[in-house]
């Protein structure tokens, strides 16, 4: 599935690569991993502002969301607000879900020194149970799934070091880079779990738990906040290959970089369990705002514009808004 994307991407790619050589590695870095769309205000009349996260406080809607959907919202806003021109501002922050919900709806949290406002519109994660909490603590009561997703390797265009699959990821001879096992949920519930099923984990990650650090020195690295840092690294010379979202190689190349992914099979990839879940909070200002969106969300221009960028639709089933079960119920 993950063959290069338009030819016309070639001039793209190569100004790239220009650019790469240009810059230093260091601040091409740290300008990357997705931190400039992490915080985003779309406006009704196409603008849109960067880095204002006063808005979260302001905005007509607020929204909350685990941080790989991060490359469809300029799509996804635009068409919500084309159909709802009086939602004139929508301030959307896309990070781990679970630093959301520790960091800023249970626990005042900041951004750049400034403090982002505790009752979004809607909270999205990947981990339905981050919802169950808040319904636990009466912050929220009804959920819908409303996409899907699943795991993949990604490598270097040409895949020089020639990864067939997961358990490539114990050989002595690549380095890996996985997304840190403390605040991203792609590895804390999904990439261990694939790990221990083919019976690497002890050989991929020596048991370690931590952040921007190596698990297993010079084999194994954990990134500092996403998994978006792997492509970087890829393009760096820094590791070999990572697990990452199908979605993120999408877009990786659908930008032009030279990057490619490799598939990984079922049920290893997680296709299985990964749904994104999504619910209003009863202190959002915006209530009828977000059950707007929500509607929204089970339309099929909504679910073809996931689809476009690599996710996979939700059933109409999944899109039909039910109770919240508490922790520990099966949902």
């Amino acid at each position: 599935m993950f063959a290069t994307f338009h030819t016309g991407r070639k001039a793209a790619l190569a100004l790239f690569m220009g650019t790469l050589a240009l810059v230093s590695t260091n601040a091409f870095a740290a300008k990357d991993v997705g931190k400039g769309h992490d915080h985003r205000t779309f406006h009704a009349d196409g603008e849109i502002d960067y880095g204002k996260v006063g808005d979260s406080y302001t905005a007509d809607l607020v929204m909350y969301l685990a941080g790989n959907q991060f490359m469809v919202m300029q799509d996804l806003i635009s068409a919500f607000q084309s159909h709802n021109p009086d939602i004139r501002s929508v301030f959307v922050e896309t990070i781990p879900p679970g630093q959301i919900l520790k960091g800023q709806i249970l626990k005042q949290g900041t951004i750049a020194g400034q403090k982002l406002a505790m009752n979004p519109d809607l909270f999205a994660s990947v981990n339905v149970n981050h919802l169950k909490k808040l319904h636990a603590k009466n912050m929220m009561h009804d959920y819908m799934f409303y996409t899907h997703n699943k795991l993949a390797l990604e490598v270097l265009k040409g895949n020089p070091k020639h990864i067939k699959g997961p358990r490539d990821l114990a050989r002595d001879d690549v380095v890996v880079t996985l997304p840190n096992p403390l605040t991203e949920g792609i590895f804390k519930f999904y990439g261990s779990e694939m790990l221990k099923q083919l019976g690497i984990y002890q050989k991929v990650t020596g048991g370690k738990k931590c952040k921007s650090c190596w698990a297993i020195k010079g084999k194994t690295w954990f990134t500092s906040r996403h998994h978006r840092e792997t492509p970087i690294r890829l393009l760096e010379g820094k590791t070999d290959v990572g697990v990452v979202w199908t979605t993120e190689i999408t877009y990786q190349q659908e930008i032009g970089r030279n990057i490619e992914g490799v598939d990984i099979p079922a049920p290893y990839n997680m296709g299985h369990k990964v749904a994104y879940a999504i619910g209003a909070l009863k202190a959002g200002r915006n209530p009828y705002n977000a059950m707007r969106f929500l509607s929204f969300l089970g339309t099929d221009e909504a679910q073809n514009i996931y689809a476009k960028h690599g996710f996979i639709k939700a059933t109409q089933e999944e899109l039909k808004l039910k109770p919240l079960p508490l922790p520990g119920k099966k949902k």
